[in-house]
């Protein structure tokens, strides 16, 4: 049997899939792992505890078949940091991209010129997520550290270096640090005077199709490799798993929906919205995957579930939803900002919080669980639309993650949006998006496949809860508006 694979390294597994050369995949293994916060704010992991887990997952996955691959392909989280020293040994725990503590440097390059040419040119917002802002927070708050870095590196890097000893980066992953000018594919130099590194303090960008055989190392953890396997760089978790929805191409966007969330779609070319500060990140040399993130997608309704209870026992998702469906769209006027955990796109502010509006007696825990559900599709419809401003119409979305396994989700998802919602993968799409890469790349298929949409899972929207869900939508962009310096000014407070 001729197979490829795909290795998503995420922020909480590493996930290996088989995909065989009429892009069918069949095999899937999975290790995960998770986080240190050792100060508020703080979020993060041991490289070498990750690095083991892509070895137990590829070591897993190619026993289990027990046949070596034609190519194994990789994607990443993105955002993530680990200085390292000239062996590529960690000298600091990785930071990821939930780490917060780079924040008021973001803010204060929000609203500087120099900020905004930056994002201009790098597409990357101007974030704590973003590793020109984690640079700049160790130089000013551990100069020690600073001076002693060889390299500022990303996980994915990481796993590069400890296969083939080199310090190398893909132009995908490149262009969401903050650092990368993605209309020229360099290094742009007024972010690294920013951040106070040179070009050596960074890895070689290479394209997102780079390869190298494998030649066997001195790490006796890999000799269940042998010599000749094709690796490919790959690209981020985000545009891969565009990829891996089949929603490459303009007029078509993803929206994936794990702990966090995410809008996506295909472009030839940047779209900026300084306003909103959408990404616009690199696929390949012809194809910029453009949109926001949000912070609170599943995060939420565990945190509903879980901590609030709402006369349902912990864990139990099937109940919460059957509680929800017998709400009415709308939650009859109960609406619910999302920002438990700060927000990014499109307000990109970690001062603000999650709020209840329109509280009245006859609420039950019922409109309060299909608020919360509500409150998140309402905060990814405002990320649609702020990408829809510079992009091609969007007349269909393709849904990835766990939202797939909710109906209630998508349809409410295609009420709000007022577009057609397509299942067209479950979670798996970044990892079959770079299954897909490596497919291409060696030859065995021309083109990203497209799926036939007409015998998969579709939900249009019911016209009568879309103009419902205009209005409400209309209170919900005020709210946050109205509220913002009292959000700011409370959490400055010792409460």
């Amino acid at each position: 049997m001729k197979y490829v694979l795909g290795v998503d390294i995420g922020t909480g597994s590493v996930k290996a899939v088989a995909v065989n050369l009429q892009c069918q995949s069949f095999e899937v293994n999975q290790q995960h792992y998770s986080f240190n916060s050792p100060k508020p704010g703080y979020h993060e992991q041991d490289p070498e505890v990750i690095w083991n887990a892509f070895v137990t997952s590829l070591k897993g996955i190619i026993v289990q078949i027990g046949i070596q691959p034609l190519a194994i392909s990789l994607s990443s989280a993105m955002h993530s940091l680990i200085p390292v020293d000239t062996h590529c040994a960690p000298l600091a725990p990785m930071i990821t991209w939930a780490d917060n503590r780079s924040s008021a440097i973001a803010k204060r390059l929000r609203s500087s010129a120099e900020g905004l040419s930056i994002y201009k040119a790098t597409g990357t917002p101007l974030h704590a997520m973003s590793p020109l802002c984690k640079i700049i927070w160790i130089r000013e708050n551990d100069p020690a550290l600073f001076y002693k870095t060889h390299k500022f590196i990303s996980i994915k890097e990481y796993i590069w270096h400890q296969l083939f000893k080199e310090f190398k980066i893909d132009h995908s992953i490149a262009s969401c640090t903050g650092l990368f000018d993605i209309n020229q594919f360099t290094w742009y130099n007024n972010a690294l005077v920013a951040a106070g590194v040179t070009t050596h303090s960074l890895s070689e960008p290479v394209s997102t199709n780079f390869t190298q055989n494998y030649h066997g190392t001195d790490k006796p953890e890999l000799n269940f490799l042998q010599p000749g396997v094709r690796f490919v760089i790959g690209a981020s978790d985000g545009c891969l798993a565009n990829v891996g929805s089949m929603a490459d191409k303009p007029g078509v966007a993803a929206i994936t929906i794990g702990t966090s969330g995410a809008v996506r779609v295909a472009s030839n070319k940047p779209l900026p919205n300084e306003k909103a500060m959408t990404f616009s990140y690199i696929l390949d040399e012809k194809t910029y995957i453009c949109g926001g993130p949000i912070n609170n997608g599943g995060i939420a309704m565990q945190w509903w579930l879980s901590n609030i209870k709402p006369g349902l026992a912990d864990g139990d998702y099937n109940a919460l939803f059957q509680q929800i469906a017998g709400v009415p769209a709308g939650s009859n006027g109960l609406l619910f900002l999302p920002y438990i955990t700060g927000e990014r796109a499109p307000i990109w502010d970690s001062e603000s919080c999650g709020n209840f509006f329109g509280v009245k007696l006859q609420h039950t825990q019922a409109h309060f669980s299909r608020a919360v559900l509500e409150g998140i599709c309402y905060a990814l419809h405002d990320v649609l639309e702020a990408v829809q401003q510079n992009a091609e119409p969007i007349t269909q979305i393709n849904i990835s993650g766990g939202v797939v396994k909710s109906e209630l989700w998508v349809q409410t998802l295609a009420d709000i949006t007022g577009k057609k919602q397509v299942i067209v993968q479950s979670e798996d799409a970044s990892a079959i998006g770079a299954a897909f890469m490596a497919l291409k790349i060696i030859g065995a298929i021309d083109h990203y496949p497209a799926s036939d949409f007409e015998n998969l899972k579709t939900f249009e929207p019911y016209t009568s809860n879309t103009e419902l869900y205009k209005k409400h939508f209309a209170i919900y962009k005020r709210l946050y508006a109205d509220l913002k310096d009292t959000m700011h000014h409370a959490n400055g407070m010792e409460i």
